[in-house]
């Protein structure tokens, strides 16, 4: 069994005024709403267990859910009450899920090349989660070791660094044109672009009972990955289309009308 949770309870203000009336998982690409359009590349990987979590006109996208071919295979994570940022609607939909079998993330407004087959049998037994990761250019970077395990996080532009490593907390960070990290105290680090899609192990859930009902995901894997093997994947043709406003909407209209 594959299972996912599609991020589906923003508020898609960038989206408006589509999101006036709807919620942006609803909002049509090429006739298709994003939703469907999402669950059916799983399904077409052998993904059969899905949680999709709802804030924003949640009784739409309840209703759509409950018609849908796939319906039977979807549980819904009720976030009405508040919003919970990506950490904080994982553990909030912890118990919705299979207890053995890797949770892939993904939002619902994100298009990409990602074969999702390929991706799942990249998250090995012994590893926690699996970050995609790719090499582009971004204000803020995942720094990795040599064996591209999660090491920190640093914004190029103000120069914050966030690490569970003290050394990596005082240190300054430079990166080069091909990734490579420079830091002072002298370390071996590489830097990343996080894709926003990652493979989460369910025993990593006990580590989030400290964690408050709202976190990013981000915190929780860089408070963490000193004792969990939190890992990089660099897919290197890595191309994703963030189609939650309306520019690139239209983008993603042309490429799936073609």
């Amino acid at each position: 069994m594959k299972q996912a949770m599609i991020l589906a309870a923003g508020l898609g203000t960038r989206l408006r005024p589509l999101t006036d009336t709807m919620p942006k998982a609803l909002v049509k690409v090429n006739g298709k709403p994003l939703i469907d359009i999402v669950v059916e590349r799983l399904l077409a990987a052998d993904y059969d267990h899905f949680v999709v979590n709802v804030h924003h006109f949640a009784q739409q996208l309840r209703s759509h859910l409950d018609i849908c071919g796939y319906a039977s295979m979807v549980k819904v994570s009720d976030e009405t009450e508040q919003l919970l940022e990506t950490g904080g609607a994982l553990k909030h939909a912890a118990p919705l899920f299979l207890p053995d079998v890797p949770i892939l993330i993904h939002n619902v407004d994100i298009l990409d090349n990602v074969d999702y087959d390929w991706f799942s049998r990249q998250h090995l037994p012994e590893e926690d989660a699996v970050l995609l990761v790719s090499r582009r250019k971004t204000k803020r970077y995942l720094l990795f070791d040599n064996a591209m395990r999660l090491m920190g996080w640093t914004n190029v532009e103000t120069g914050e660094v966030k690490s569970p490593y003290p050394w990596l907390r005082t240190a300054t960070v430079t990166i080069g044109d091909d990734c490579s990290v420079t830091t002072e105290p002298e370390h071996q680090l590489f830097a990343f672009a996080f894709s926003g899609i990652h493979s989460f192990s369910p025993r990593l859930f006990p580590l989030m009972d400290r964690f408050p009902d709202r976190f990013s995901i981000i915190d929780f894997y860089l408070s963490v990955c000193h004792r969990a093997r939190i890992v990089g994947l660099v897919k290197t043709d890595l191309q994703v289309l963030d189609v939650g406003k309306p520019e690139t909407l239209q983008q993603a209209n042309m490429l799936l009308s073609k």
